[in-house]
């Protein structure tokens, strides 16, 4: 028995277009953050590498979206991470969190420029303190694509994200990538954590915001 709807085109009536006001345990993570003291554990020729890094994260609401029955409110996100010691980009990603109200499912989409996009699923309450996500190379729902040297060279097996909520508004991650590196005998655990603080609110979505224009 299909747990979708027989009907999958008709799309919700009476959205509600306040996307900070639905989404869920993502609204925590709406707005700029910042942190100075990120770890980065990975691979390389003579062995596993430590590096800190520096970390700003901007996530901004996005108007609800439906495909047909299904809604999501989500944030778009973009991530850039560089280190003490360097100017240059050690890390840039951009994706969504979204939240289907409807079932509790989290969803984060990863895109780098590297050549690897990835869907990370999971479920949660909306007061949750706890969201965890995952995704698995070789599935066609929440799964890892990236490119031929990727497959061959540092191929990404599986990926999960942990996120806690911190009493004070501020969150902490850790992602955990199991990487097939050429020429190794074992999996590698590449790993990041931060603990980030807020440095600006987010803007309500645009929807909301003309709508409350009009209303104004």
């Amino acid at each position: 028995m299909s747990i979708f709807p027989a009907d999958i085109f008709t799309e919700p009536a009476d959205v509600d277009p306040d996307t900070l006001a639905n989404l869920g345990p993502l609204r925590r993570l709406a707005g700029t953050w910042e942190a100075e003291k990120g770890v980065d554990l990975n691979p390389k020729a003579e062995g596993p590498e430590r590096r800190v890094f520096r970390e700003h994260i901007v996530m901004e609401p996005i108007d609800p979206q439906a495909n047909g029955p299904q809604l999501f409110y989500g944030l778009r996100y973009h991530i850039h991470i560089n280190t003490p010691e360097e100017d240059i980009t050690f890390h840039d990603q951009v994706g969504y969190w979204l939240w289907e109200p409807a079932t509790g499912l989290v969803l984060q989409t990863v895109a780098i420029p590297r050549g690897q996009v990835l869907i990370a699923s999971g479920q949660a309450t909306p007061d949750a303190d706890t969201l965890v996500l995952t995704a698995t190379r070789g599935q066609t729902e929440y799964g890892i694509c990236s490119t031929a040297f990727l497959e061959y060279a540092f191929r990404t097996d599986a990926y999960r994200i942990e996120i806690s909520f911190q009493p004070d508004g501020g969150w902490s991650y850790v992602t955990d990538t199991t990487l097939t590196v050429h020429g190794q005998p074992a999996p590698f655990a590449h790993q990041d954590r931060n603990t980030l603080a807020k440095v600006a609110e987010p803007e309500p979505n645009p929807l909301a915001r003309i709508l409350g224009a009009k209303a104004g």
